[in-house]
């Protein structure tokens, strides 16, 4: 049983780039003269998405209007539609890599990553939407069965072969990885890659291969980078990835050995850690805004009379408007 099983705190998890509160409106795809009013309302915003950047200015995403943009669109035929926020239609829009950006304004291109922890929860689930979206279309620009170029179609969520014959239809994709915290009892797994500086820890994570459960991945994973036996998996969260198109699943799991032996190459360290060395800060942590700092915080949380933000204060995942 997990130490949240016997009455212990339950800390409810929340991760950055989720929590999107856009309506994504599915039907409305379907419909090209309902997507074609949507496109041209007055209200609509675009977001602009330029080798893989977004717009942004004084930390926050920047929605231009159509006649901003005009010269990179004809029709809703060149825009990905993302769906209806506070009461404004809302389109993702890939700008060519040799576009001028100085012609959007003041404004600043700047990679999403960089903007972890920077931008509120609105925007960060805003722009990991759009990238993740313009990732795809740009890398199924061809069909996979005969080669002839795709075009989109239904708002963009559908790359249809040019070739009548072939007619293939690809849909958006996403690249499930497990992220996991092994427990015994007061210690918890962390292990180091060998580019991170030392004394940097984090959790257990690893793509699900085909043919596989996510629990099972989990006791791959882990034996595979240090030979620990898991036992019972709990979900607790996930996170989109837009780097290029993960999505991060959030597991504590229970140890069934101890002893570690690394046995692949992925990791240069693995040790159990207390919850009085994390205290003592004789680990680094990684950035708050990442699930493996939520998972290790809600097994921090569940035997603390303080919380982990309280003991080793970390930045603010996002700021609230």
């Amino acid at each position: 049983m997990f130490p949240t099983d016997r009455g212990s705190k339950v800390t409810t998890i929340r991760t950055f780039f989720s929590g999107n509160p856009i309506q994504r409106h599915g039907k409305l795809r379907a419909d090209s003269d309902d997507l074609s009013r949507a496109y041209c309302h007055p209200n609509t915003r675009f977001l602009p998405v330029w080798q893989s950047r977004c717009l942004v200015t004084e930390q926050r995403a920047v929605l231009l209007g159509i006649n901003e943009l005009s010269a990179y669109t004809d029709g809703p035929e060149d825009a990905i539609f993302l769906g209806k926020l506070d009461e404004r239609f809302i389109f993702a829009l890939a700008l060519p890599d040799d576009a001028d950006p100085s012609k959007t304004g003041q404004a600043e291109f700047v990679e999403v990553r960089k903007l972890i922890g920077q931008v509120d929860e609105t925007d960060a689930g805003l722009l990991a939407y759009a990238r993740a979206m313009v990732n795809w279309q740009q890398s199924h620009a061809y069909c996979s069965i005969c080669g002839t170029r795709n075009r989109a179609i239904e708002g963009g969520f559908v790359m249809r072969c040019g070739d009548e014959t072939c007619a293939q239809r690809s849909f958006p994709r996403l690249d499930p990885a497990i992220i996991v915290l092994v427990v015994d009892g007061a210690l918890c797994l962390l292990g180091r890659q060998p580019s991170w500086p030392e004394g940097r820890f984090s959790t257990i994570a690893g793509f699900v291969e085909p043919g596989e459960s996510l629990e099972d991945a989990v006791r791959r994973e882990v034996a595979e980078e240090t030979n620990i036996a898991v036992g019972d998996c709990r979900y607790l969260a996930s996170q989109p990835w837009p780097f290029p198109s993960a999505l991060m699943i959030g597991f504590h799991a229970e140890a069934n050995t101890q002893s570690i032996r690394l046995n692949d190459a992925e990791l240069a360290e693995a040790r159990w850690i207390s919850r009085e060395q994390i205290v003592d800060r004789e680990v680094m942590l990684p950035p708050s805004a990442s699930v493996a700092y939520r998972l290790i915080e809600a097994w921090f949380n569940s035997d603390s009379d303080q919380p982990l933000e309280a003991l080793v204060p970390a930045a603010s995942i996002w700021r609230r408007r």
